[in-house]
């Protein structure tokens, strides 16, 4: 039994019982439907976000035949096993209540995806290392010299045929004169989602009484002051604060 099929039950059953003759609510029928909806909906995120069963058994603490056991219908998450596995698989939790699969395509392997991902960032990163080199004057004997890496295995990383280690990633960014955020994915989801999380990690670092004026949506008025003043050219900004001072005195 399909999502489709599933949904259309629910829907004839909730037509029926409002057109038809008042009759007793069937709970078990609907309780099982449910559990169905909320199976094929688990399973369309998991298969989308490319997690295995036993992925998710780890994440929520069962065993894999639990995971399968709610899929298929049989059993039914609770509500925290449900947002934890909302977390894990990157969907809103309302997700496994909807009546919408996530429509991904059904042909293409996420792992696939995953695997093709890494390769264009090996090559990606390679290109970057090997312009920051250059722009250094460096040579990749030199580099091999001071690194200790091969020089072989260091053409490699730069053509992107091998993955470079972080260890070695770093090391070979100090000696090209780089940070290791320079080599850090700054376009696509992946890239957005990861320079949200890093502005949302300096946000967490800001003393309490700043995170709670800036969170506050009618202090936004004086962020996009304070924004404006950031980008006026300091002359001007000078005779700004230069004409308060007068209205003070």
């Amino acid at each position: 039994m399909d999502f489709k099929d599933i949904s259309s039950r629910l829907k004839a059953n909730r037509e029926q019982t409002s057109t038809s003759e008042p009759r007793e609510m069937d709970y078990e029928e609907s309780y099982r439907i449910r559990g169905k909806m909320i199976g094929v909906l688990l399973r369309d995120a998991r298969t989308n976000a490319g997690r295995s069963i036993e992925d998710c058994a780890r994440v929520v603490r069962v065993e894999p035949e639990q995971i399968e056991a709610w899929e298929y219908g049989d059993r039914v998450p609770s509500l925290p096993q449900l947002e934890i596995l909302a977390y894990y698989l990157d969907v809103p939790v309302s997700h496994f209540w909807s009546m919408e699969t996530l429509g991904g395509d059904q042909h293409s392997s996420p792992r696939d995806a995953q695997r093709e991902y890494m390769a264009l960032r090996d090559r990606m990163i390679g290109v970057l290392l090997r312009q920051a080199r250059e722009d250094q004057n460096l040579t990749l004997e030199a580099v091999s010299e001071t690194s200790h890496i091969p020089v072989d295995v260091l053409t490699s990383y730069e053509l992107g045929e091998l993955s470079l280690p972080m260890h070695e990633l770093s090391v070979l960014a100090g000696l090209v004169r780089k940070n290791t955020n320079y080599f850090l994915e700054s376009s696509g989801h992946i890239g957005h989602l990861l320079a949200v999380r890093e502005e949302w990690s300096h946000f967490t670092d800001l003393p309490e009484e700043i995170r709670q004026f800036a969170a506050d949506p009618l202090n936004l008025g004086f962020i996009e002051i304070a924004i404006m003043f950031k980008q006026m050219p300091t002359d001007k900004l000078r005779r700004i604060a230069e004409s308060m001072l007068e209205i003070t005195m």
